[in-house]
């Protein structure tokens, strides 16, 4: 397996991955690959890696700028992140999020911030801080990484891909 940034060709099989990794999820909005389209379509994207196994994309990564109190202080989002079904629990996650975290810092990015499982991304350094917030969220679901300098404080806003409803999300045909 290789882990490398996505290409143009790479759309169709991400669209069709992160739909399957997240159906039926409970916690999940069923839009992730709308909100990824969105992302890109916005330009949002500044880092989207995939994981890659024997020619089949198997794993999907996205990280986008957020703003703070309405600021850009060169922190980014993690997510969505995406394995196959049935290769979860195999690293490619964690890979994915390694090496997605060192491209945001060869980019000059500040810190991270995500909305996931504490146990899960906890083992990457991310921990909830009250100096950060992500309205209409548990507080201990949103979580922070510093890369360096002090950790900021305020709310925290997600490009305008992340409001998309499951009634505006398109539906695609892979």
């Amino acid at each position: 397996m290789r882990i490398r940034n996505e290409t143009k060709a790479d759309i169709p099989a991400i669209r069709a991955l992160v739909s399957t990794a997240f159906a039926g999820k409970a916690y999940s909005s069923q839009t992730e690959a709308a909100i990824v389209d969105a992302l890109r379509g916005n330009r949002a994207l500044c880092a989207t890696l995939v994981a890659e196994d024997e020619g089949r994309i198997v794993g999907h990564i996205a990280f986008s700028p957020v703003m703070i109190n309405g600021r850009d202080l060169g922190w980014y989002g993690l997510g969505p992140i995406a394995v196959t079904p049935e290769r979860q629990g195999e690293g490619i996650g964690t890979g994915l999020v390694k090496d997605g975290l060192a491209a945001i810092r060869k980019l000059g990015a500040q810190g991270c911030v995500l909305l996931g499982d504490p146990k899960y991304y906890g083992r990457f350094g991310f921990k909830a801080d009250a100096r950060l917030r992500l309205a209409g969220v548990p507080a201990e679901y949103f979580q922070a990484l510093c890369f360096s300098g002090e950790m900021p404080s305020g709310t925290v806003t997600y490009d305008t891909a992340f409001d998309i409803t499951n009634d505006e999300a398109p539906r695609h045909v892979t």
